[in-house]
């Protein structure tokens, strides 16, 4: 027996290692990421918010100005449709960075302090043991016991501010690696749709007006819907669609971890996200296969293979193809309102609820930049995983054996093969048959 247990705790020791490389660096869920790793914490009452990011690659430029430019583009208080909470956010870098302002290849922690606050909008009134309908106060003292009443906690679209701090590097990064751009915008808001060129439009475009919808004319048409529904008391909800252009074959992996769900996580776990789709999403499912399927051709000036349409949204078999990636996030109304509202106490009473405090009457244009920081996020950690799995040690099959290059960014050495014509696959004169075993 003595033997057996001896073996058993030298299994354990050689294991124990592994065993706490599983527990997470923080409480459970406040932590995304596999090698790009953030940690968000902070209350959206308390001293502040922030966080901190592991595995940042060292020698990265990197300025206070490019991370406040995007939280200057999340932060409260820009129009009449947002809460008027009126922070600053002003970002403190506290390490990872040199004093020349490069990445030292350790934690980066992030912080920027709350000072404009109030928490009597919440104690002194209702609010303080009923529950807001749809919101995160009952679910929490459910699961906790306990709850943040003042601002929500970190149910609150506060705690998004790391995230988009975070989401300011990873962008740095993708532009330096492969000019990788990632754009979003407001595309619906209800019923009220855009038409927006996904391969052209800029981000000055999106924030040109408050809605940030670079369709000018349905811009002012949602609006005009907001300004409506937020004299009235009441919240209105919608779809922001995000682009990330310039996204290398390759990406994401298959099964479990295929791009569309890491991307899918990341962005369902936004405040308010109620809703996600890649490419054509729900769309696709009035198509046949021969209309849903992107054909595939040959640039005629890189040689590389694309594709002539993009329904799958740069994604296929859970991997990146080289054309622009694209995901829709719906997003719900906001869940305070100045109505009245039922609801029930702590205690269980049933009541009436007239929400108080500053809260946005639509999400949509402070969610455009939270949308993109999850997305850029997601990048980077596939393309360090990408990196680590498959670009550890160079391909040295030669290049006539080599599968043609995949995506808009990529090149055949020797450019387009000439072709003299279309050759035919098969000497049979009607379309090729194929039998498919596949379940």
């Amino acid at each position: 027996m003595n033997r057996i247990n001896g073996w058993l705790l030298f299994i354990f020791l050689q294991n124990l290692s592994y065993v706490l490389s599983l527990v997470p660096t923080m409480g459970m869920g406040n932590t995304f990421g596999k090698v790009f790793r953030i940690s968000t914490w902070g209350e959206s009452h308390g001293g502040g918010v922030g966080v901190t990011l592991d595995g940042c690659p060292p020698r990265i430029p990197l300025s206070k100005l490019d991370i406040q430019l995007d939280l200057d583009r999340r932060r409260p208080g820009q129009s009449r449709i947002t809460t008027p909470r009126n922070e600053l956010d002003e970002v403190e870098v506290l390490s990872g960075v040199s004093e020349e302002g490069t990445t030292l290849g350790t934690p980066i922690a992030l912080l920027v302090r709350n000072t404009d606050q109030r928490s009597s909008d919440y104690l002194n009134n209702d609010m303080r043991v009923a529950y807001r309908p749809s919101h995160a106060d009952a679910t929490y003292d459910a699961k906790y016991g306990v709850r943040a009443i003042a601002g929500g906690g970190r149910s609150s679209a506060r705690e998004t501010v790391g995230r988009v701090a975070a989401g300011a590097i990873a962008r740095k990064i993708l532009k330096m690696y492969n000019n990788i751009e990632v754009l979003a915008y407001v595309s619906k808001v209800q019923d009220i749709g855009c038409q927006v060129n996904e391969d052209t439009f800029t981000m000055e475009q999106v924030d040109s007006n408050m809605v940030r919808c670079p369709d000018a004319i349905a811009a002012a048409l949602m609006l005009d819907r907001i300004d409506e529904i937020r004299k009235s008391g009441n919240s209105i909800g919608g779809v922001v669609t995000c682009v990330a252009r310039n996204v290398p074959a390759g990406w994401g992996s298959p099964v479990f971890d295929k791009l569309e769900a890491e991307l899918a996580k990341a962005c369902m776990s936004i405040p308010a996200a109620k809703g996600f789709e890649s490419g054509d999403g729900f769309s696709g499912t009035l198509l046949t296969g021969k209309e849903h399927n992107d054909e595939f051709y040959i640039d005629p000036i890189t040689g590389a293979t694309r594709t002539k349409t993009n329904r799958s949204g740069g994604i296929q078999g859970g991997i990146s193809n080289g054309e622009n990636i694209v995901i829709h996030v719906a997003f719900k109304p906001t869940s305070t309102i100045g109505q009245s509202q039922r609801t029930v106490t702590r205690d269980g009473e049933e009541v009436d609820l007239r929400g108080k405090g500053r809260h946005d009457p639509c999400v949509l244009p402070r969610a455009v930049p939270m949308v993109e920081a999850m997305v850029a996020l997601t990048l980077v950690d596939q393309l360090m995983l990408q990196h680590a799995q498959c670009e550890l040690f160079p391909d040295e099959t030669p290049s006539e054996n080599r599968s043609n290059p995949l995506g808009k960014t990529a090149h055949r050495d020797k450019g387009a093969k000439k072709i003299r014509g279309r050759q035919p696959l098969a000497a049979a004169t009607g379309p090729m048959t194929q039998r498919v075993d596949e379940e």
